[in-house]
């Protein structure tokens, strides 16, 4: 599954860097963009895996970027 998170604070690439990283790491991820021009983070998962969501902001809070919804 495909999710298109927005977010506020990802100004710059080295954030989006961070934020990539951050999700990377995720069990279930299986790819993460994040876009500072659109202020979005897009990643791919399994979303059969327990909880996956939930860990996917937090892994996006971690970086000091607020997740909007």
């Amino acid at each position: 599954m495909q999710k298109k998170i927005y977010v506020t604070g990802l100004d710059d690439d080295s954030i989006a860097a961070k934020v990539d990283a951050a999700v990377k790491v995720v069990a279930g991820v299986t790819n993460v963009v994040s876009a500072p021009a659109k202020c979005q983070v897009c990643v791919d998962f399994d979303e059969g895996a327990a909880g996956v969501e939930d860990a996917i902001k937090a892994a996006i809070g971690s970086t000091g970027v607020t997740v909007l919804g």
